[in-house]
């Protein structure tokens, strides 16, 4: 059985990107994680370890995305990807993170990557 809880809408400044002016100045990037576990301990011991913390994984996605600057927002994506599978119930995660203030010079509404990533 797979239930999944989902972090929606994550926000915080970062200076990822291959130009200078985003390491320099820095934008905002808006990540969701869906995360795969299986919620029936937690949900009939209300033992808050045997599920994700979702406030803790809201911080460490907000420092993931303020530190340590990449060019690529698949890289980035790999990173909060790595930190949702370290905590021991998450089975699997989708992590999408979005860039809405991209350097393009046409008229968007987003862009973002999505990957899909389990346990090894």
């Amino acid at each position: 059985m797979v239930d999944q809880l989902r972090l929606i809408g994550v926000r915080a400044t970062g200076n990822h990107g291959v130009f200078d002016f985003e390491r320099e100045q820095g934008q905002e990037f808006v990540v969701d994680v869906v995360v795969d576990i299986d919620a029936r301990a937690s949900a009939s011991s209300s033992d808050l370890d045997q599920t994700v913390h979702y406030g803790v994984l809201a911080e460490e996605i907000v420092r993931d995305i303020e530190n340590d600057p990449v060019d690529l927002i698949e890289t980035l994506a790999e990173r909060i990807a790595a930190t949702v599978l370290s905590h021991p119930a998450a089975l699997r995660t989708s992590v999408t993170v979005h860039k809405p203030q991209a350097p393009i010079t046409v008229p968007f509404a987003d862009v973002s990557i999505t990957i899909d990533r389990g346990r090894s």
